[in-house]
């Protein structure tokens, strides 16, 4: 363990406490903030530490804080990952993995989908976990609401549920198959500890021959924009630009589905923002 550098782990700690707005935590700004950020109270009760242990290492005199602590201090202060390893070598520890994906949505983010009321547009983890979703998101790819928590992952419906595979062309299927595995193989390295990760891989061997055949590949691929060929039952087959935009502090995927304007598969989206996820197929 090397040297613990206690002023610049204050100097630190102030400086990204100031930089780090109420909204960005899903915390009010209120009208008697004198100084810019977060208070001080604020960020230990983010991290689950006491105000006074807290304040003790912005001044430069509290104790080495152990390795969860960092952790927690990280999270509050919304660290990417540069930021959190080096707020490591600050304690005179190097950093290990983190411990699994992020599951909190940033407020921002959760506003952002809200407003998007003709995109489709979901949040998903590292493991393709679907953590949120607007309403267009649902009258496309189905209402996420509808299923169990643990039932809201992207790669295990499509292996274990026949209609979630239908929705894709075969080309288009086979391609998502082949990357989703490979993206999931770069996750399960850049989170060894995760006992979630290990979980869904061990299912998925269970349930499906295809991922278990591409598992034992081993290829590795992070996953990138694209482009789908996806069929819905009221509307038929879209041509869609699938956007995937990373989220580096929550390392989380923003995903969007747009369609050139002027095209049979804009007008569908149109349709679709009309009917929402009314069921009109007939019996």
């Amino acid at each position: 363990m090397n040297e613990f550098d206690r002023a610049e782990l204050a100097a630190f700690l102030r400086r990204w406490r100031a930089r780090v707005q109420p909204a960005d935590v899903g915390l009010e700004a209120g009208h008697r903030r004198r100084t810019p950020g977060l208070r001080r109270q604020e960020v230990a009760q983010l991290a689950g530490m006491s105000v006074d242990y807290y304040i003790r290492l912005e001044q430069g005199r509290g104790p080495r804080p152990s390795r969860q602590m960092i952790g927690a201090i990280a999270r509050a202060l919304r660290l990417s990952e540069d930021e959190r390893a080096h707020l490591h070598h600050l304690v005179g520890e190097m950093p290990g993995p983190p411990p699994g994906p992020r599951r909190d949505v940033r407020p921002g983010v959760a506003h952002l989908l809200d407003r998007l009321d003709d995109t489709p547009a979901l949040v998903c983890d590292a493991k393709y976990d679907v953590l949120a979703w607007n309403a267009m998101a649902a009258a496309l790819l189905g209402d996420y609401s509808a299923l169990p928590p643990g039932e809201r992952n992207v790669i295990w419906r499509f292996f274990t549920d026949a209609a979630a595979r239908d929705r894709h062309d075969a080309e288009g299927g086979r391609r998502f198959a082949r990357e989703s595995v490979a993206d999931l193989r770069a996750a399960a390295a850049r989170y060894p500890r995760d006992a979630g990760i290990r979980r869904l891989v061990d299912r998925l061997l269970a349930a499906s021959t295809e991922f278990g055949e591409l598992w034992a590949e081993q290829d590795v691929q992070v996953r990138r924009s694209t482009s789908k060929r996806l069929r819905h039952p009221l509307v038929g087959w879209l041509d869609l630009d699938c956007e995937a935009l990373h989220d580096p502090y929550q390392d989380q995927w923003i995903v969007l589905y747009t369609a050139a304007p002027g095209t049979p598969s804009h007008e569908a989206l149109r349709l679709l923002k009309v009917v929402g996820t009314q069921d009109l197929t007939t019996s």
